[in-house]
């Protein structure tokens, strides 16, 4: 496996775990409602982290295909976050930061096709 698609694979992994700590902290914020648009996106993105990781692991003809779209989650992910992040909420810095940086290496894995 290229190194490439290896790297991406690790920060698709991170992103899903930092997308599930994510939403796990914001439900225990007080203004959890507020935040219910952060934990949706937390969820869809860490779930198609984790596919974008299986598939890159298989080797898939689809998997370049399912890194745009992850890339795409991600950043919308991220600025979800960013939004929560600028009023203190650590957790969704941390998470807009991973998202980026995945979306980033998806993008460039979809492009690679």
């Amino acid at each position: 496996m290229e190194e490439k698609m290896r790297a991406c694979i690790e920060k698709c992994l991170e992103c899903a775990n930092a997308c599930m700590h994510c939403a796990a902290s914001c439900l225990k914020e007080s203004e959890v409602n507020m935040l219910r648009d952060c934990i949706r996106l937390d969820l869809e993105c860490a779930t198609i982290c984790n596919t974008t990781a299986k598939l890159m692991q298989l080797e898939s003809s689809y998997s370049n295909t399912v890194a745009e779209l992850c890339a795409q989650l991600c950043n919308a992910c991220a600025e979800e976050c960013e939004k929560h992040a600028a009023h203190g909420m650590e957790h969704c810095a941390q998470c807009a930061r991973v998202c980026r940086e995945c979306a980033d290496l998806c993008m460039s894995m979809s492009s690679a096709a």
